[in-house]
């Protein structure tokens, strides 16, 4: 994006933000469902009411056990790895201690096994998320169709209000430009470019085309993906047998990502 457009796109959705009103942008965004490019559904596309993931942790017990997820995830939608930076690291689905990842949680006497264990953190993709109210030029948005939260690179301006009202940390800007730091570029999925914030897009068009999100196929059986108001689902049939909880549900952004414990 040259410098006059983004910043005529900053202007725009600036005053929109304080005028209240929605901005007009729809002559730059590409046709698309917000990945910043065109997917066709096609006849095997799936849907959901609402998209929901449900993670086992207990199927993974050490780091090993989340390398291949989340490398299959960062391969196949060109998530930078060589940045040495860690302050320039992009992440779509990352490791995390459980204390780092349920901060709200006040049980001092954690069960060990539990404490211990690794947990995979991604974009919750919330039925009330906050980055969308955030964002002032709509890049960031909920696709009704499916509750998927969605990013439109040709629209944003790097204001980075979505990653300042996003709860759970699940943004990553790019401080620089992230395309040498690919090793090896999905030419079915874009780059980014610098000043653009992304995230985790739950394979929106993986699921396009009736393919299961990246870090499932890779997950051997730990994760579960499928319509949380589908009483007949994989997702719900193991929220109904098993014990269950969610990052900071108090917030009341109700993250459609579970955790079995």
């Amino acid at each position: 994006m040259n410098n006059s457009r983004r910043r005529f796109l900053q202007i725009a959705g600036v005053s929109a933000l304080g005028l209240g009103a929605k901005p007009v942008l729809n002559a730059f965004a590409a046709e698309g469902e917000g990945a910043g490019f065109h997917v066709a559904r096609g006849e095997d596309s799936l849907d959901a009411k609402q998209w929901a993931m449900v993670i086992d942790t207990r199927k993974l017990h050490t780091s090993a056990d989340l390398e291949p997820i989340v490398d299959a995830c960062h391969k196949v939608h060109n998530v930078p790895t060589a940045i040495v930076n860690k302050n320039h690291e992009i992440k779509w689905i990352w490791e995390a201690h459980y204390h780092n990842a349920f901060t709200d949680d006040t049980n001092h006497f954690l069960n060990e096994a539990v404490e211990h264990r690794p947990f995979l953190l991604l974009c919750n993709h919330c039925e009330n998320p906050p980055c969308v109210r955030a964002c002032p030029t709509q890049a960031t948005f909920k696709r009704e169709r499916d509750g998927i939260v969605l990013m439109d690179f040709h629209r944003c301006i790097g204001c980075r209000f979505c990653m300042a009202a996003c709860p759970f940390g699940a943004r990553s800007f790019n401080f620089r430009d992230p395309r040498p730091f690919i090793q090896e570029t999905n030419k079915e999925f874009p780059t980014r470019a610098k000043g653009v914030v992304e995230k985790c897009n739950f394979c929106a068009e993986r699921l396009a085309v009736g393919k299961m999100p990246a870090c499932v196929e890779a997950s051997n059986g730990a994760i579960a993906f499928g319509d949380l108001y589908d009483e007949h689902s994989e997702v719900r049939e193991l929220l109904k047998e098993n014990y269950t909880i969610r990052r900071k549900q108090t917030l009341g952004t109700e993250p459609s990502v579970y955790y079995i414990v």
